[in-house]
């Protein structure tokens, strides 16, 4: 699993949030996003590591732009074997 972290240009609002979310899942498989767009970026969790022109091509026409992409390995956080 992987989490790749975008940096964004454009999110001001909720529903910009709303409209990357759904371009994201509309256009790759992932198991998780998430944006806010008073950080200006948006988090994903994938089987595979996404490329900044994957996301680029997902969100072309929306008016957003992609400023950064990072990927790294991503693990679930397990709470239960934390707090044992």
């Amino acid at each position: 699993m992987y989490q790749t972290t975008v940096k964004f240009d454009g999110m001001i609002c909720g529903m910009c949030e709303s409209h990357v979310n759904d371009a994201i899942r509309n256009n790759m498989p992932v198991k998780k996003v998430s944006s806010s767009h008073k950080k200006g970026e948006t988090v994903i969790v994938s089987e595979n590591k996404l490329t900044s022109e994957m996301i680029t091509a997902a969100l072309e026409g929306s008016g957003y732009t992609v400023m950064n992409v990072t990927c790294e390995p991503y693990e679930k956080k397990d709470f239960f074997r934390k707090n044992k």
